[in-house]
């Protein structure tokens, strides 16, 4: 299959769902569109379209989704941002603004501007040359327009006034920047760091609600102390979660909730929520079985241990066979099935108010 033909393919909505979330029927028409900003948690291909080497649309990438392509996402499957716009009553999969397949008219009921590698931090985006936060907001605004002209301007206001904004970054500013880079570190201490980020998350959601959003989420981090590549790469305890990386995101998860509730008081008619996911991932990582899997230390991919991107190889025999019983489908992303539990959690929790 061309490159072409599978951006066509998965720009188009599944004619297959293999389940369904537990407020979908509920939330269809409360929300016109899921428009997405963020890193790899959230990007449904568009670094398939920019030079650098952070891409997953090779196999065992999307192995499950449906056809079994590789669109780009960093998973075996869907991301919580599908399934989530597959609850609201939009088509099931979140399409990438830059695949030049995908029309205006598909882009308007979703759509990504998410890329794999960025942060939060500009220069974050940089180290492996992938779309900064500052650039997906301008994308925005080019959609806005483009919207516009496809849909009049009516109806384009009120397309952009009632989607769901969602925001899911800032695990890449610590884990492939300030914690392994030296130049932020000179600048900035921890806490000093953590301020900054807040300071550029506050702007980027002003940014929005000044082009007109009104519903907003804005992901906590997970606990990227106990990623599998973390627990690799844990030189004191090796093959233990970094308990250090882990105060970092609480501390980052503690901040932004106190930033959201003060936007909240300043933002006019605008609703932003924080999505808490540190405890569910923790309750996960204490107790797998509980959750239906066999393994939340490894990925399914090669080793496990620090395969990520072009280290997952279709032909790597250490793979594992059904990802399902994964949390983590390399050594950094969740598999599908974790994304499906995480996005049924933000239903029944944070999004409640817009079900």
């Amino acid at each position: 299959m061309t490159m072409s033909l599978k951006s066509l393919f998965y720009c188009l909505p599944l004619l297959v769902v293999h389940f369904s979330l537990s407020a979908s029927t509920a939330a269809a028409g409360k929300v016109s569109a899921i428009i997405v900003f963020g890193d790899s948690t959230v990007d449904a291909g568009n670094n398939n379209f920019i030079p650098t080497v952070a891409k997953a649309n090779f196999p065992p990438y999307g192995r499950d989704f449906d056809g079994g392509v590789a669109t780009g996402r960093f998973s075996n499957g869907r991301l919580v941002t599908d399934f989530l716009s597959e609850a609201f009553g939009l088509p099931p999969s979140v399409p990438a603004y830059l695949d030049p397949s995908c029309t205006i008219e598909q882009l308007s009921t979703g759509v990504s501007f998410a890329s794999a590698g960025t942060g939060l931090d500009d220069l974050t985006a940089k180290i492996p040359s992938v779309i900064p936060l500052s650039q997906q907001l301008e994308y925005f605004v080019e959609y806005k327009e483009r919207l516009k002209l496809a849909k009049g301007e009516s109806v384009a206001n009120k397309i952009i006034a009632e989607a769901l904004y969602i925001f899911s970054i800032g695990t890449n500013d610590f884990i492939e920047n300030y914690l392994a880079l030296p130049l932020r570190p000179a600048q900035y201490t921890p806490p000093e760091y953590v301020a900054y980020l807040i300071a550029l998350a506050d702007a980027a959601v002003r940014a929005v609600y000044d082009l007109g959003a009104r519903k907003m989420e804005f992901t906590g981090l997970a606990p990227f102390g106990c990623l599998p590549s973390a627990r690799t790469l844990n030189h004191d305890e090796p093959g233990e979660c970094n308990e250090e990386y882990n105060k970092l995101a609480r501390r980052f998860n503690a901040e932004l909730q106190e930033a959201l509730r003060k936007l909240n008081g300043e933002l006019a008619g605008a609703q932003v929520v924080y999505a808490e996911t540190y405890s569910l991932a923790s309750a996960i990582i204490a107790s797998p079985s509980d959750y239906g899997f066999e393994n939340a230390v490894q990925g399914c991919c090669g080793t496990g241990l620090i395969e990520t991107s072009v280290l997952c190889g279709v032909d790597e025999p250490l793979t594992c066979q059904d990802a399902d019983k994964y949390m983590f489908f390399d050594s950094v992303h969740p598999s599908e099935r974790t994304y499906r539990i995480v996005a049924d959690n933000l239903l029944n929790n944070a999004l409640q108010v817009f079900l």
